[in-house]
């Protein structure tokens, strides 16, 4: 019997005598059938239910297990899929600080190498300005020595020709020893120029030399050589390279050419012949 019926039945039992005259009420058809179809599709739901109790109940033990495992595989591949997102994103944020890192080091690195160049320029331009400065005093120095060894080269002359002049006549023993101590004074004067680097250019019997002799005459000889210094009138000084004042000297003519100078022997030729020397 369906639910339906009993519930016309029910209402029919306890219901009072109907007039009638009073009119049938008339119940809609698409009412009537949606309460058919609400109430099929709830006992089909009721029986669906009952046949997955049924089945459940009917489940083996393996078939229990079986579907617990998958169940446990899918929530666990969930799991792992979560898991492998976050850390994916974790690598990236790690990628980015890497990079970030590897940027500051490239920009420090830089920064160093810039400042280190900067400092070897530095450190060169300090060292050429020290250099520089130190070989601008030594040049200041012997330019002022200079000066003043060429202010006093007429004095030493005078000095010079006194003490000959002097030594050339019949002198009293006062006046020699007076003339003797000229001359240590004079000596004295050579010991400070030579302790200055200035050394007395005297020629007498030497090869002409026009870079170091101002020949001021010429004098024939056959018995010297050609251009041999005669006389010097008047001593040259150098400093070092430089030539303070050049030699005043008369050179002679006529005799015969001077032989060229033999070339130097070199050091190990001379440790040889200083062997066999030895040995002989």
């Amino acid at each position: 019997m369906s639910a339906r019926k009993a519930r016309t039945e029910a209402a029919a039992a306890g219901a009072a005598p109907v007039d009638s005259k009073e009119k049938d009420v008339k119940i809609p058809v698409e009412a009537v059938d949606d309460t058919e179809a609400n109430e099929a599709a709830a006992a089909e739901a009721v029986e669906n239910q009952v046949e997955d109790s049924n089945k459940e109940a009917t489940m083996t033990e393996d078939e229990m297990v079986e579907a617990a495992i998958r169940a446990g595989e899918e929530a666990a591949d969930n799991d792992f899929k979560l898991k492998f997102e976050q850390a994916q994103k974790e690598l990236a944020d790690v990628r980015s600080e890497l990079d970030a890192a590897a940027e500051a080091q490239k920009a420090a690195e830089d920064k160093a190498k810039d400042a280190t160049e900067r400092t070897a320029r530095l450190q060169a331009d300090w060292e050429n300005f020290r250099r520089r400065t130190a070989n601008e005093r030594i040049a200041e120095r012997e330019r002022a020595t200079e000066k003043l060894v060429t202010a006093l080269l007429p004095v030493v002359d005078d000095i010079e020709r006194a003490i000959d002049h002097a030594r050339s006549q019949e002198l009293s023993d006062d006046f020699k020893q007076f003339v003797d101590g000229v001359d240590a004074v004079h000596a004295k004067l050579l010991d400070v120029f030579a302790h200055e680097g200035v050394e007395p250019i005297d020629p007498k019997g030497e090869a002409f030399d026009p870079l170091e002799h101002q020949a001021v005459g010429r004098v024939e000889d056959a018995a010297q050589y050609d251009e041999t210094v005669n006389d010097v009138y008047q001593k040259g000084y150098r400093m070092a390279d430089r030539i303070l004042r050049s030699a005043m000297v008369t050179v002679t003519y006529g005799g015969e050419k001077r032989p060229a100078p033999e070339p130097e022997a070199a050091p190990e030729d001379a440790a040889a012949d200083t062997a066999e020397s030895t040995e002989e």
